[in-house]
């Protein structure tokens, strides 16, 4: 080959290798011109991530578009704003929230919903769950949403507390009367008592009674009655006391024990009995004589006769006469005189009217024989007297009669 045909060669060589190095440069340019007016015509947005903010630029049309270019597949209760269908503009702010299912227990019932809040407060809010001061949730309200996306919620219901007699309504989520006294801050002594028992179940109109029972010790000085002793006195009228010694009460220290429920007493038990000043007997002299009315014939003074004696002087007239026992209706059985009847019932005494026959006189009756003048009556006026007899039945068999009378003394 000659030297002509090698010089044409090589430079047929050298401006090939040129064309293609002019042709690539060419392409190259015509690439980089492209995508920088490529680059050039997307929008800038800023994307919010469940909280992480993106500045993105962008061809897509929509928000959809956008969010499936960044490979996030949106869920029906995802939260998107503005919508998927909302078009792109250069500056849009997109905000885009996962949702997640959060389950709600309620007492015995039990919910679940799906949302992008977080805080408990606004997640039962959204359930239409109502929580009033007095519920129990876990987590507090006021808390984000725990990793468990459970919420538990016990409603508070009406219990009736009566306390030592002092009752109120109260809002409670306890379930065992231990635990509700506990968190009512009731406190029970070794004495106290409850009307159901501690580990017993609460239920809606529940009633929580407690009996406050305390046991005191109380001293008291009372005094002493004193003791009556009667003496048999032969020198007295039977029927007729007569007081020797006056009675006295003493004073006594007793020494108590005192159960009391709901501050009022219910028991009082006598531990220890002191005497302080001991009582006087009283004593009573009771008449043992029997008297016996008479008058001897032919003197004008009395003396002591037979009962047989039947020729008595004296005054003597006829008076009407009825009977009565010492029983009768509005009776005491102590005649004006004092001479109880109701311990002497066969004891003879009538009653008269003082003016005409003295109290006191010895008296001889027509009938019913000697007896004394003691008594009176509101209807034994002028020439009546009454008889007291030991039965009614005597008094309505003697009825009432016309009798002689004499007065001996």
């Amino acid at each position: 080959m000659s030297k002509s045909t090698m010089k044409n060669l090589f430079y047929k060589s050298l401006r090939s290798k040129k064309v293609a190095i002019t042709v690539v440069s060419l392409t190259l340019f015509v690439t980089v011109i492209s995508l920088v007016l490529f680059e050039g015509t997307k929008k800038s947005i800023t994307l919010d991530v469940d909280g992480k903010e993106l500045n993105i630029k962008t061809h897509a049309h929509t928000v959809g578009k956008l969010l499936s270019e960044q490979e996030i597949e949106v869920a029906k209760h995802d939260l998107v704003i503005p919508s998927v269908n909302t078009p792109i503009e250069d500056g849009l702010s997109i905000r885009w929230e996962q949702s997640q299912q959060v389950v709600i227990n309620v007492d015995q019932d039990t919910k679940s919903i799906w949302t992008t809040n977080h805080k408990v407060e606004e997640i039962l809010a959204e359930a239409d769950i109502e929580i009033t001061e007095y519920d129990v949730v876990n987590p507090v309200l006021d808390e984000q949403l725990g990793k468990e996306n459970s919420i538990t919620v016990q409603k508070a219901f009406e219990v009736t507390l009566n306390d030592g007699g002092e009752e109120k309504k109260v809002r409670s989520t306890s379930t065992t009367v231990a635990d509700f006294l506990k968190r009512e801050n009731i406190h029970l002594n070794d004495d106290d008592r409850l009307n159901r028992k501690a580990d017993g179940y609460l239920k809606p109109g529940s009633i929580v009674a407690v009996v406050r029972v305390e046991k005191v010790t109380d001293v008291v000085e009372e005094p002493a009655n004193f003791a009556v002793e009667t003496r048999n006195d032969p020198s007295l009228l039977k029927g007729r006391e007569k007081i020797v010694q006056a009675g006295k009460k003493g004073t006594v220290s007793r020494k108590f024990e005192i159960v009391k429920e709901n501050g009022k007493e219910i028991s009082r038990k006598l531990l220890e009995e002191k005497s302080i000043k001991k009582p006087q007997t009283k004593i009573v002299s009771i008449g043992s004589q029997v008297m016996v009315a008479s008058a001897s014939a032919g003197m004008s003074n009395s003396k002591t006769v037979s009962r047989n004696d039947s020729s008595a002087e004296g005054g003597e007239f006829y008076v009407t006469a009825t009977a009565y026992t010492a029983h009768c209706n509005g009776c005491s059985g102590i005649t004006r005189t004092g001479i109880n009847l109701r311990a002497n019932p066969n004891l003879k005494v009538i009653a008269v009217d003082p003016s005409v026959i003295p109290l006191g006189s010895k008296v001889w009756v027509e009938g019913y024989g000697y007896a004394v003048a003691g008594d009176t009556g509101g209807a034994i006026k002028g020439k009546k007297i009454d008889l007291h007899v030991a039965t009614k039945g005597d008094a309505y068999k003697f009825g009432r009669r016309q009798v002689k009378i004499k007065i001996i003394d």
